[in-house]
């Protein structure tokens, strides 16, 4: 395996977590993700569901877990069904889990073949009222592709019509929130990868490098060091590309003067990283981009600190955006008059810093949970500052990830971020 697994003991946690939250006389059913046609015959990579891998460890397509606690037999009350393999499908496809494999990864004892299921599920059915279902209800989330969770909620519906459903989500979002000792393990992988990758760029980057040949070093990292690849797709943004926030083609040349931002990070055993960076292309920053780092870096370090219980994201980014104001006017960008006046919809700093300060991390780079939820201890958020000067062809962000606690706990403490560093290690 590409990665070091977690013993299964921590689904078999999570799992009990998630019952104990069940109603009465309830059955959950998750399925596994999709695998998504690309053309052809070809399929894209396979990415597990998040929560199905949450609850099991399993990371393979054609998976359904059912957890039914009130089950009169004890055998009952947690199945998988798994793809039956044959000898056909391993010499073209490759090796799927065996029983007993699904047993050692998951923890879960009564594991079944696929075409069991339906057989199964009426057994099932007849015991309970209530269906717990699941769906992807990130509120960012929008696809015209009917998923497979929809669909199965559907033929639900239409196969037991006088049964009652309820959504799965809320308690799963919960539960994934608040991160296990193992997954901050795995996070903390994620990033370390991130930066054996970001010291392998500081070595390759001069001017007449393309974004792409960037990427292609990072990518060349994070493989070798066993990652399953890039959390998400890198964003490396030379001059005035650097403006755009989710830009991504990475082709163009980085010319001598300019400023690369790289938002990149590796992604272990289905945990996400997330880190940018800026630096020189010629490896020295002038003094005005010194000096917008350095503000840059000033927030950084004061909001990484306020990631503490009993907060929210939207009571974090706003005392964040104060200090983004004072250091604005510092800049020269803000005048006081400009703040004073400003109004609530239009914040005078949003033309140089217009996004969020951050979001919580985990199985997902954009992970479970919203803005209003209270932080606690051992979740995870990116800390995310930038200011953007289209006009000067300058845009600096800089990002680590946050365990929350009493003292914040920086996940990416060993990836350079001082422009003295950068700059010393850009020489070496």
């Amino acid at each position: 395996m590409r990665y070091q697994p977690i013993h299964k003991e921590m689904y078999i946690r999570n799992r009990a977590k998630l019952t104990r939250l069940m109603k009465p006389g309830s059955l959950a059913i998750l399925n596994s993700n999709d695998e998504m046609p690309r053309s052809g015959d070809q399929t894209h990579p396979f990415r597990q569901n998040s929560d199905m891998f949450y609850l099991s460890g399993l990371d393979q397509e054609k998976c359904i877990i059912t957890l039914c606690p009130d089950h009169p037999l004890e055998n009952m009350r947690e199945m998988l069904f798994t793809v039956r393999t044959n000898d056909l499908m391993v010499t073209w496809n490759g090796h799927k889990y065996t029983m007993e494999q699904a047993r050692e990864v998951s923890g879960i004892q009564n594991v079944r073949w696929l075409e069991d299921f339906e057989m199964m599920l009426r057994d099932l059915m007849s015991r309970v009222q209530l269906v717990y279902l699941n769906q992807n209800e990130y509120p960012k989330f929008i696809t015209e592709v009917p998923l497979l969770d929809k669909r199965f909620a559907t033929k639900m519906q239409q196969d037991y019509p006088l049964h009652t459903y309820e959504r799965l989500a809320p308690f799963i979002t919960g539960l994934r929130m608040v991160k296990e000792p193992e997954e901050i393990k795995q996070l903390q992988k994620a990033c370390d990868l991130t930066n054996d990758g970001f010291r392998r760029v500081l070595g390759f980057v001069k001017p007449g490098v393309q974004e792409y040949e960037i990427e292609a070093e990072f990518t060349h990292e994070f493989i070798r060091k066993g990652a399953t690849g890039h959390s998400y797709p890198p964003i490396i943004a030379s001059g005035g590309n650097a403006c755009i926030l989710h830009y991504n083609t990475n082709h163009n040349t980085c010319r001598n003067g300019e400023l690369i931002l790289m938002d990149v990070g590796a992604e272990y055993g289905n945990y996400a990283a997330d880190m940018t960076r800026t630096i020189p292309v010629n490896g020295r920053f002038n003094p005005r981009q010194r000096q917008v780092y350095e503000a840059v870096l000033r927030i950084l370090k004061a909001a990484a600190s306020m990631l503490v219980p009993g907060t929210t994201i939207d009571k974090w980014h706003a005392a964040v955006c104060k200090l983004m104001e004072q250091e604005l006017i510092g800049l020269g960008l803000l005048s006081s008059e400009e703040v004073a006046a400003q109004t609530a919809d239009s914040p005078a700093f949003f033309r140089y810093y217009m996004h969020g300060t951050g979001h919580f991390l985990g199985l997902d780079v954009h992970d479970v949970g919203t803005r209003q939820m209270v932080f606690e201890t051992g979740m995870v958020m990116t800390c995310e500052p930038g200011i953007y000067i289209p006009d000067e062809g300058i845009g600096i962000r800089l990002e680590n990830d946050i365990m929350i606690a009493d003292e914040p706990l920086n996940l990416m403490a060993g990836i350079p971020v001082e422009p003295d560093e950068i700059e010393r290690l850009m020489a070496e």
